[in-house]
């Protein structure tokens, strides 16, 4: 019988999950945790895509200290520490102690603090190479060989034809031997002495890379909670949306979050614009650089793509097709404007921002298929939270509209009246346990009959005026139904939302939409349960999610494994996962600012607190917020209740 030969494996993406990170964009390091660069994998010093050095092994005496721990100090350095033992002294314990810090600039300070009684004289050797790859030829396994090195002033350096890095060492070695790529020193240490060497990594000959790159337009947040994993987590959260932070090449004034790391160091328009959304509550600046890179990219002209922000394809998992951030993106980019403008975008920055949402607009209003819903690419399955997005964006574009006094926004409100009635009677199947949404409609109109957690998005309806939510798809009695789907085993995981049920044909607890935990759809389904009025299952969920977050040490990776929380469990990595990514670094602070129910009007010069009923985490006071372009902070009590403690004097507070 003839057998069919077994096709080449892809190229996996080396493993990140056990790696310590540390990003300011565009700089990058990846370390293992013991700390050494042995230049396996995908470890090194990265600058805009470069490895500029892969391997950095220290010896001391000959022999590689022992690694005792290694940890993050914040998004942008992380420190390892060593011990050695001379045998100077006798007894096992050691004598030396090493500690490294490692910053995403490319500067390591390697300090060496003797324990011993007497003077001793220790030989330090750092061992250097890089191939200087692009880190997509890393992550496909094509890095190549370690380049030869040359003697530089005080240290080594490489190059190749359209790149070089250098490292320089501060104090200037004794001895640099450029075909080991080595640098040797003798350090003399009296009794409880230091000596550090600084290592300096950089693209050029002259000049360290900057450790800011843009200028960060995020509020200095923090919250002071009974439960002090808030505070840990909204810091870690504000940090590393900063440390994603990158210019757009067209107008560097302008910045906006790159999608995460490793592997997505750059413009993601769809999360890009969700990140910036998620970060209103840090202020509109944000959001209005966002803005304002994707309107330069609009699409214009004639043709069905008119108005259309461009976008890659996106794994969907096994049950559908890839799916379009440009679509995503196009009907998020109407709903993020409105909703700045509500938390105090500037009206000349909104007035400029217009045109390109009024585009978008046009772009949607054409895109719907004959049968009256937006596929997602075109030709293709009409996926549920494309109709929640379209919907949502129909609804607070009207709502821009009017309050910018332009023409349409009754006629958008009948389209979004007419795209819930298609919705209720197309995509509900109904069933003897009180039914459920399809996860997607088939272009021959067939319903794909599978619970995601792409559901969540019908309860995520946008904020209007007057601290209103715009209405949702689902009535209130489907609405309630969903909400019991959701919040039973097979979709709540105990450390999260499943982005698809336990028992669903192709479940994977690791698969990226077939089954893991993506923190940014648990925190939209957090904030919709919570502005829909499901305080008990928003307030589970919230739990589960803080409870993951500190498992990662407050920053949750955009996605881990659904496994079922048990006693004494902890929720697993997923071994491909960004961390940090900006939607998840978003989802603390979206998280947060549900639970305390903030609701601004800033054009009608008011300010709502409507806090989750029962006071989850108990008392809570967040400051440091932006609201009208102001400072904002507010105080919830161990009963649920609200007070505004500082805000513009132009806000009142409203009911």
């Amino acid at each position: 019988m003839a057998t069919s030969a077994i096709p080449a494996p892809r190229p996996e993406l080396p493993p990140v999950h056990g790696a310590v990170i540390c990003v300011s964009a565009p700089c990058l390091v990846i370390s293992p945790e013991h700390g050494q660069l042995t230049g396996r994998g995908i470890e090194g010093i990265y600058r805009s895509g470069r490895r500029l050095l892969s391997r950095c092994v220290l010896r001391v005496g000959g022999r590689e200290p022992v690694a005792v721990q290694g940890r993050s100090l914040g998004s942008d350095r992380a420190s390892f520490t060593a011990t050695i033992r001379t045998g100077t002294e006798a007894g096992p314990d050691p004598d030396i102690g090493v500690e490294r810090v490692r910053h995403a600039d490319g500067t390591e300070r390697i300090t060496l603090r003797s324990f011993t009684a007497r003077p001793v004289r220790l030989p330090v050797e750092v061992l250097l190479g890089t191939d200087l790859a692009e880190l997509a030829a890393v992550a496909a396994g094509r890095a190549g060989p370690e380049l030869p090195a040359g003697v530089h002033a005080a240290g080594l350096r490489w190059s190749t034809g359209d790149a070089q890095a250098v490292t320089a060492a501060e104090p200037a070695p004794d001895d640099a031997l450029a075909s080991a790529g080595l640098l040797r020193w003798q350090l003399e240490l009296g009794p409880g002495e230091s000596r550090t060497i600084e290592l300096r990594t950089t693209a050029a000959r002259t000049s360290r890379a900057p450790a800011g790159q843009v200028a960060n337009p995020l509020s200095d947040a923090r919250a002071e909670c009974d439960d002090p994993r808030a505070g840990a987590w909204l810091r870690t959260s504000v940090e590393d949306l900063g440390a994603l932070l990158l210019r757009d090449h067209e107008e560097p004034a302008d910045a906006f979050a790159a999608a995460g790391v490793p592997w997505r160091l750059g413009l993601a328009p769809a999360e890009s614009l969700w990140a910036a959304r998620m970060a209103l509550p840090l202020g509109t600046g944000l959001a209005a650089a966002t803005l304002r890179t994707l309107a330069r990219s609009q699409t214009g002209g004639p043709g069905p793509d008119a108005g259309k922000i461009p976008g890659p394809l996106r794994g969907a998992g096994p049950q559908l097709p890839p799916s379009c951030t440009g679509t995503e993106a196009t009907l998020a980019f109407p709903a993020v404007l409105a909703e700045a403008r509500r938390w105090g975008m500037p009206e000349g920055e909104v007035a400029r921002l217009l045109p390109a949402a009024e585009q978008c607009l046009g772009w949607l209003r054409g895109a719907l298929g004959e049968d009256g819903f937006v596929a997602d690419p075109d030709p293709g399955p009409r996926r549920c939270e494309t109709q929640a997005h379209a919907h949502r964006a129909a609804l607070l574009g009207a709502d821009l509209l009017d309050g910018c006094g332009r023409d349409g926004a009754q006629e958008w409100r009948e389209w979004a009246e007419a795209l819930r009635s298609r919705f209720r009677d197309r995509f509900w199947i109904d069933g003897p346990d009180g039914g459920r949404p399809a996860a997607a409609l088939h272009p021959d109109g067939r319903p794909l009959p599978r619970l995601t957690g792409a559901c969540a998005h019908l309860f995520d309806t946008g904020l209007l005026g007057g601290g209103l939510f715009a209405p949702g798809l689902l009535d209130r009695v489907r609405a309630e139904q969903l909400v019991r789907l959701l919040a039973a085993p097979a979709m709540d995981s105990g450390w999260g939302l499943r982005s698809m049920a336990v028992r669903e044909p192709g479940h994977n607890p690791f698969g990226h939409r077939a089954g893991s935990v993506r923190a940014y759809e648990s925190a939209v389904a957090v904030a919709g349960l919570a502005q829909a009025g499901f305080a008990e299952e928003a307030a589970a969920l919230l739990r589960g999610l803080l409870d993951a977050a500190e498992s990662f040490g407050f920053r949750l990776p955009e996605m881990y494994a659904a496994e079922q929380r048990t006693a004494g469990s902890a929720p697993l990595p997923h071994p491909a996962a960004c961390r940090p990514a900006a939607v998840s670094a978003a989802a603390g602070v979206h998280v947060l600012a549900a639970l305390a129910g903030i609701r601004p009007d800033a054009p009608a010069g008011t300010v709502a607190l409507v806090p989750l009923p029962g006071a989850p985490l108990g008392a809570l006071r967040l400051s440091g917020l932006r609201v009208a372009g102001e400072p904002f902070a507010l105080r919830i009590s161990r009963l649920g209740l609200g007070m505004v403690e500082e805000a513009a004097d132009a806000l009142q507070l409203g009911g």
